[in-house]
């Protein structure tokens, strides 16, 4: 029997710029017992999920992570183009944090209501590798919102923030002040791939990264962890 898995999510889950969880999670499971689907568009905010989950509960799957907030963490840091994304995303009001669980909370209460999915909640991946910086301090502080989130709507959650932590601390790599991925930095990245044909972990080596290539989206280390949690998490019996 097959286990349908739908991943929602944002660009980390598209995959277009970062490397793809879905692909190392399938590649976890080879005896294809197990099913994934995408439902991930880059630039989402909670509130866009949520706008968009008529297409999840349509078809209701065995089983449902939930990975948003980096940019609603974004948004909360100096330099992040509030007003612009406020525009492309259509967002009916400025990103807060309050906002921000409010939405998540809407995410799963109709995800449990229409659907008897085993839902998983993914806290945040760590933003830049300055764990005391404060980009590090915002993807902690709407980790912790997201663990509330899933506390009050017993469901699961996935300790994503938590593990890259450790794994940054575990590599101790140089300080590298945060900056904002600009449309810029993130095109130079496919630039790279097309012309150059580096990997994403030759990009992030260059650039003194361990987990991403920008300081945002993952390269295969960083997309591990991923995959790592969901499955220690949601699909891997307990002994």
């Amino acid at each position: 029997m097959t286990t349908r898995i739908a991943c929602l999510g944002d660009s980390l889950t598209r995959a277009r710029f970062s490397a793809d969880y879905l692909d190392l999670l399938r590649g976890r499971h080879p005896s294809g017992d197990v099913q994934f689907t995408r439902f991930g568009v880059n630039g989402d905010f909670a509130y866009n999920l949520l706008q968009r989950l008529d297409v999840v509960v349509a078809d209701p799957p065995d089983v449902v992570t939930v990975l948003i907030g980096t940019n609603d963490a974004r948004a909360s840091l100096p330099g992040y183009p509030v007003e612009q994304a406020m525009r492309r995303k259509k967002l009916p009001e400025r990103p807060s944090a309050g906002w921000f669980h409010e939405c998540l909370g809407a995410v799963v209460a109709r995800l449990r209501a229409e659907t008897d999915a085993a839902i998983g909640l993914l806290s945040l991946p760590v933003l830049g590798q300055e764990l005391d910086g404060a980009a590090a301090r915002a993807s902690q502080a709407y980790s912790r919102m997201i663990a509330e989130v899933a506390a009050a709507n017993e469901v699961a959650y996935l300790p994503l923030h938590e593990r890259q932590v450790e794994e940054l601390r575990r590599a101790d790599p140089p300080p590298t002040p945060y900056r904002e991925a600009t449309p810029a930095v993130v095109i130079g990245v496919l630039l790279q791939q097309a012309v150059l044909r580096r990997s994403l972990d030759t990009i992030s080596r260059r650039r003194g990264l361990v987990l991403t290539t920008d300081q945002i989206h993952q390269n295969s280390r960083g997309a591990a962890l991923i995959a790592e949690v969901i499955d220690a998490g949601l699909l891997t019996p307990s002994a």
